[in-house]
């Protein structure tokens, strides 16, 4: 079976070796996962999750009576983190994950990003777009998601733009003019049906937490300080506990098998990493 995942961070590793852009992109410090995606279903088909964020400001949750406006209950102080992803002795800054099977069944038809691809037919193009995308999402001094600006060199908001596309799809294509080894992106230009009948199966890792993953967490601060909405009656409710972990290692990596429904688990991951 093709393990789907390893083959995208090799290509990733061909792609930051060839453009310019990304070539301070170290693929040790990025751990690639699959996530579930059914291709009827809407969503992203990639998504770029930093793990260097560091610890937010102080802060709390608060409600209101809806007739009076009065706060009426707030949450213990806390601030939100990051949690800790290590493969061996090295702590992950970003992690990449795909969804199974709908990135392997996209195409640029009716697509946003179709139109820096004028004249192309080829489908595949449009997964090695995301790939590229989600790779320029990462950050050069690490400080989060790559900030995007105007035209006009203002900051902007949104994390993407028609310039960040427009910049994405020159990286495309520089990186084709390259020439790069065939074998590096052929695995792109099979949808997931046609993946399953060359290869047998198609299999991804995962974590041991499917269908969750490393997700930013809130903690209660030790030391609990005054709040100026803590008036007589005021109910102050403690902030639950999170379930998921807040450090994971390789340990906490699987691989599995995804189907065009649902999918499975394999073996362990165990040592073996990802990217």
């Amino acid at each position: 079976m093709i393990n789907y995942t390893d083959r995208l961070a090799l290509l990733m590793q061909d792609v930051v070796s060839r453009v310019p852009a990304l070539s301070f992109i170290d693929m040790a410090d990025v751990l690639v996962f699959a996530r579930p995606g059914r291709t009827s279903a809407e969503g992203a088909f990639a998504t770029c999750h930093c793990l260097s964020l560091p610890p937010s400001e102080p802060g709390y949750y608060f409600w209101r009576d809806r007739h009076t406006s009065c706060i009426t209950r707030r949450s213990e102080w806390f601030v939100t983190k990051s949690p800790v992803v290590t493969i061996g002795a090295r702590q992950v800054k970003y992690m990449l994950s795909f969804t199974l099977p709908r990135f392997p069944d996209q195409s640029l038809e009716k697509s946003r990003k179709g139109r820096w691809y004028p004249g192309m037919n080829n489908t595949w193009i449009a997964k090695l777009d995301t790939v590229v995308h989600e790779l320029y999402h990462i950050d050069p001094e690490h400080n989060g998601i790559r900030r995007t600006d105007r035209i006009d060199g203002a900051y902007s908001a949104h994390c993407h733009s028609n310039q960040f596309f427009e910049q994405v799809a020159a990286m495309v294509t520089g990186y084709l003019d390259t020439r790069p080894d065939p074998a590096a992106y052929d695995f792109l230009e099979h949808d997931f049906a046609g993946l399953e009948a060359r290869h047998g199966g198609v299999v991804g890792t995962s974590f041991r937490t499917f269908p969750s993953y490393p997700h930013r967490f809130l903690e209660a601060l030790p030391v609990q300080p005054g709040c100026d909405a803590d008036t007589p009656g005021v109910e102050v409710q403690p902030i639950r506990k999170g379930q998921q972990p807040m450090h994971y290692t390789e340990n906490d990596l699987h691989i599995r098998q995804f189907m065009k429904e649902t999918s499975r688990r394999l073996v362990r991951k165990g040592q073996f990493r990802a990217a």
